[in-house]
């Protein structure tokens, strides 16, 4: 019988940790949260507003056998260990599994681990302590302002606007897309010239006229400066200074999204589910090992002990010169400095040591993490900055180069950067003084726009700006695409007309709560919390003092957007037919509602895709019972012809079954067959 019991989160994580732990433990998953918010009392909140924000939890779907298995094992053993994730929501997990199991303070410990190696668990289990109150109470006040801010503003949403829902962090997220955009559309290109002149072996471009800054703005100015100009250049000056180029911080969560969406084309999601991966365990050579530190952290600390070790990596590997300093940063304020950085759990442990055990995409990952931060204790690379200042008629005109005289943290980083050098010929050696240009020439440019956001410069701005957490980025992505209220166009987010309407609906009514200012507040607000500086109950009560007002006025006073007409009448009364949503899409029904209850039937309503291939009807366009597109004939149920990708109307040539469009390709519904 196992004197003790350690619940984690994750299953993944069971095999490694009862492995270091040994015999004297056994490990069991919660599978994640346990229980949620129910939807009962006010509003469906599952909260009692009346009774300090009382929560009321119930079973989450699915974890009923979950709980009976850990409530059976707790009973079985001298001890429970909760070994959640290190944050404030598996924090929160740990205070659900205490009180669901029964757990009396004298019969648990709480333990916690910024990776999963044998070291860190073991010397985790001499450290264990109780459960943080405050953090628990930091996490459940985020869960109950997102659940009311959800759930009113996506109610109002949904029956003011085409929108589907609305939230805390998302709508301001949205806002920052919607303000770009309109930036954009206000923008007015300006015109200006660029003047370049080319010698033998580098390029000046004018950027002074009597050593003041110069701007062209129209074919006019240009024709007269390059009328003033000759082919001959005076060397006025050649300034060389050394500099030191420094090597980045370890990651964080939000850089780590940025340079995988930089450099390995990975969006927010995917990065995280790899870097999850990367953490729970990796099944190599010496066993089950997590091959990186905690993904979700802002801090950009490193333990002494990883310094160290990497130190002495450094100096063996590439020599003593090489051997860098701890990057002390700027902590901001809201930053969570519990954690380590995102770093690999051993600096022995190279990529391409792990590579055979990995993926194409882990590989990828785990490679950029190790070398940033190898390279962040690293020394300086130091470059030889060349600036050399050309006269021509009073014309100044500027060349820049650049070389690496030691190449420091580059020596493992270049991969990751541009690093090529750019070298100037020795002009503070020539004696004449005097260049002759092979060509001038002119160059017509427009101002450019702001730049739309990528995912990873979202992230950034959403990152300074203080919204959200390392947590919640890639659920605000993903969530501002799905509901169709922004698209990615070359990479970077357009909003769409639902995201125009909704956001600019919401700025009428909450824009003293739908903002940059107030979202970044209220995380300032959860951090005191979780310090213990500021009372839960308090922040709750102050933020629905100001909101629920705000909800009803727009309750009362947002006007509702007229349903789009089909330009047909409703067969039964006459009435026009409209366009409304439902729980799985659009449907038409008749604008006379409740008094009329016509629906167009799905088979007349759906746009026909093409005729069936095994009976006369034809294919449209459906949707399951999860609200997931399919393709089914329009004579069912006596054709049960279907399929899950679009179909072109076409047989296969080998089997005859339906070809089918999947992105740009078509191929068999059935067998192996493609076309080029």
């Amino acid at each position: 019988m196992s004197k003790s019991l350690v619940i984690v989160e994750s299953p993944s994580k069971t095999k490694p940790i009862e492995k270091y732990l040994g015999s004297g433990y056994k490990v069991l998953s919660s599978k994640g949260h346990v229980r949620d918010l129910s939807t009962r009392g006010k509003f469906g909140f599952g909260v009692d507003i009346e009774n300090d924000f009382k929560p009321d939890y119930i079973t989450m779907k699915g974890k009923g056998n979950v709980i009976k298995e850990l409530k059976s094992e707790a009973k079985k053993v001298d001890h429970v260990f909760l070994a959640t994730d290190p944050d404030r929501e598996g924090e929160a997990i740990s205070w659900h599994l205490k009180d669901v199991l029964g757990l009396a303070d004298n019969d648990y410990d709480r333990v916690v681990f910024n990776e999963i190696t044998k070291g860190a668990v073991n010397e985790a289990f001499k450290h264990t302590r109780k459960i943080d109150d405050n953090l628990v109470n930091s996490q459940e006040t985020r869960r109950i302002l997102d659940r009311i801010i959800g759930f009113r503003l996506s109610k109002l949403i949904q029956r003011k606007t085409d929108g589907s829902s609305a939230g805390r962090v998302q709508s301001v997220a949205l806002k920052l897309i919607v303000d770009k955009e309109r930036e954009i559309l206000r923008f007015n290109p300006e015109e200006y010239w660029k003047v370049i002149a080319h010698f033998s072996d580098f390029d000046a471009e004018l950027f002074n006229y009597k050593h003041k800054d110069i701007t062209i703005k129209d074919e006019i100015e240009k024709n007269k400066v390059m009328d003033e100009l000759g082919n001959s250049f005076t060397i006025e000056s050649v300034d060389k200074k050394s500099k030191n180029k420094n090597s980045k911080f370890p990651y964080i969560t939000s850089t780590l999204q940025q340079d995988a969406s930089n450099k390995l084309n990975f969006n927010a999601r995917k990065t995280m589910q790899i870097a999850q991966k990367l953490y729970e365990g990796i099944e190599i050579s010496e066993g089950p090992v997590g091959l990186i530190s905690y993904m979700r952290t802002d801090s950009t600390r490193l333990s002494n002990e990883f310094v160290a070790s990497t130190y002495k990596f450094i100096e063996a590997k590439y020599g003593k010169e090489y051997v860098g300093s701890v990057k002390v940063s700027k902590k901001k304020d809201n930053v969570q400095d519990a954690h380590e950085a995102i770093r690999p759990t051993s600096i022995k442990r190279t990529p391409e040591s792990v590579k055979p055990y990995l993926s194409n995409d882990e590989f990828k990952l785990y490679r950029m993490i190790y070398y940033r931060t190898l390279a962040s204790l690293m020394k300086a690379a130091q470059t030889l900055n060349t600036t050399v200042i050309l006269d021509n008629n009073d014309y100044q005109f500027k060349a820049s180069g650049q070389i690496i005289t030691f190449d420091g943290y580059l020596k493992v980083y270049k991969d990751y950067e541009d690093t090529k050098d750019k070298e100037l010929p020795p002009l503070d050696t020539y004696k004449s003084k005097i260049l002759i240009s092979q060509d001038i020439e002119s160059e017509q440019h427009f101002t450019q726009p702001p730049a739309r956001y990528t995912e990873a410069k979202l992230i950034k701005e959403m990152e300074e700006l203080g919204i959200g957490r390392p947590s919640t980025y890639a659920t605000t992505m993903d969530i501002i695409k799905k509901r169709g209220y922004a698209t990615l166009e070359q990479k970077k987010f357009v909003p769409t007309e639902i995201g125009f309407e909704i956001t600019d609906s919401l700025q009428e009514y909450f824009s003293h709560l739908i903002n940059v200012e107030y979202t970044a507040n209220m995380e300032t607000d959860l951090d005191k919390i979780a310090d213990g500086k500021s009372d839960y109950v308090k922040v709750l009560k102050n933020f629905y003092k100001d909101f629920e007002p705000a909800v009803e006025n727009a309750m009362d006073k947002m006007p509702k957007k007229e349903a789009e007409e089909t330009g047909e009448d409703c067969p039964e009364c006459g009435h026009p037919l409209v366009y409304r949503k439902g729980k799985y899409g659009k449907f038409i029904a008749c604008s006379n509602f409740p008094k009329c209850k016509y629906i167009k039937s799905e088979a007349s309503a759906q746009k026909e895709i093409c005729d069936c291939i095994n009976c006369d009807g034809k294919i449209i366009e459906k949707r399951s019972k999860r609200g997931k597109i399919f393709y089914g004939c329009n004579n069912y149920p006596k054709c049960k012809t279907a399929f899950w990708d679009e179909p072109i109307g076409k047989k296969c040539p080998n089997c005859n079954n339906m070809l089918v469009k999947k992105g740009k390709k078509i191929k068999c519904s059935s067998c192996d067959y493609k076309e080029d």
